[in-house]
């Protein structure tokens, strides 16, 4: 298997695990562990330093995972509204693949639709 598909099957996997409520449960149990062992190590700058350095690698780490998955689920949602605009005959399809467009020109389309949308509530 090539390494771009292991990582976004990982990523979907670890996306939809970390994305449900055992996983946050999860978390908090492991805070609540950390705060419970707080006595036990005399709140030291090391109990902390263990919690803040969890929690920063695994913040950096879930960065990446979120930002992966929701790119794949913004392209995956592009291609099948274009093909929606590619099928519909009163749409227009040069409104396909408007993200890849600069930002004047979307500006400008975004003008030109809101103009329409004024037209179509006044009457």
């Amino acid at each position: 298997m090539k390494p771009t598909r292991a990582f976004d099957r990982f990523s979907k996997l670890a996306a939809r695990f970390f994305g449900r409520p055992p996983a946050f449960t999860a978390a908090v149990a492991i805070i609540a562990a950390w705060l419970a062992t707080g006595p036990l190590f005399a709140f030291s700058d090391t109990w902390q330093l263990v919690i803040n350095t969890a929690t920063t690698v695994i913040t950096f780490l879930m960065a990446f995972l979120i930002h992966n998955t929701q790119s794949r689920d913004t392209e995956a949602i592009q291609i099948k509204l274009d093909e929606l605009i590619r099928v519909t005959e009163a749409a227009s399809n040069s409104l396909m693949d408007l993200e890849a467009l600069d930002e004047a020109t979307l500006e400008a389309y975004r003008r030109k639709y809101e103009l329409l949308a004024r037209r179509s509530r006044e009457g």
